[in-house]
């Protein structure tokens, strides 16, 4: 039986597969706190120290929670997830399109790249779909409570996950030298025309384009019955800062699961048949 050639999916989180940001659903009665007081104030925090916005908001709900006497762990970080709302699809559009996938000699891997908080994204009813889940995540002490952050992921560091994914360096995230180590077989690289990044905005263009210059291809979503989103998207892809433009609706026979599956089918007549010269 022929080897199944290596397919990588990658998703944005916020705003591709779920309409909202994912601290704009039960978060707020965690901290107890309004939230657009909340990223009022994270914002302001944020620009007074010059500091990262991934960084500032990890920073102020560790200290805000502790200020209010609010016993955080990681348990409730992650059950934070099971309230995330998705696109039309977006539950059962990975096992669908893996199968399908299969079906084309492709063996599809789904993975996650986000500035949110990867333990909240581990709490969804998706998360048993990725690989690997990239995002910014807290370090615990011995009681499972947040003391700092291990991972602050924004929208320029995802790329070095792009390249991490294709050399499968995929864990010791502490290390640097993994993510450069020259890879010498070629054939233990996902090759750039087998990717293929899913996002919805401005934040998502520096993995667009690092996708779409090397062979591989880009989606930029808009969400349903959105004018605004609309129009951001057609602005990226009309800059050619993303390769197609589509609803978020991820449902079987909807235009961006036809456009997957052409994708599919694209890189599969690239697999060299028994007999073909090579």
């Amino acid at each position: 039986m022929a080897k199944l050639v290596k397919v990588v999916f990658v998703y944005d989180f916020d705003k591709t597969l779920s309409p909202r940001n994912m601290q704009e659903f039960s978060f707020q009665d965690l901290i107890k706190s309004n939230k657009d007081d909340w990223w009022a104030d994270v914002n302001v925090f944020a620009k007074k120290h010059n500091m990262d916005g991934a960084l500032a908001m990890m920073f102020k709900l560790i200290t805000v929670t502790r200020k209010k006497g609010i016993h955080l762990t990681r348990d409730d970080i992650v059950n934070l997830g099971k309230d995330i709302e998705f696109y039309p699809g977006v539950e059962t559009f990975f096992k669908r399109i893996s199968d399908y996938a299969r079906t084309l000699g492709l063996d599809l891997k789904h993975y996650i790249i986000s500035s949110g908080l990867k333990e909240i994204i581990e709490g969804t009813q998706i998360a048993h779909n990725f690989h690997r889940i990239f995002a910014s995540q807290f370090a615990y002490d011995e009681e499972g409570i947040p003391f700092w952050p291990s991972q602050a992921v924004n929208y320029t560091t995802k790329t070095q996950y792009i390249y991490r994914i294709r050399k499968n360096a995929l864990d010791d995230l502490y290390n640097p030298s993994s993510v450069n180590e020259y890879i010498e077989c070629k054939d233990d690289l996902v090759p750039y025309q087998n990717f293929v990044y899913f996002g919805d905005g401005e934040t998502d263009i520096p993995c667009m384009r690092t996708v779409s210059k090397k062979g591989g291809t880009s989606i930029c979503v808009y969400a349903p019955n959105d004018e605004k989103s609309y129009h951001e998207c057609r602005k990226l892809y009309l800059e050619r800062r993303s390769d197609f433009l589509a609803c978020a609706d991820y449902a079987e026979g909807s235009e961006l699961d036809l456009i997957c599956k052409n994708i599919l089918n694209k890189i599969a007549s690239y697999i060299l048949k028994p007999g073909d010269e090579k």
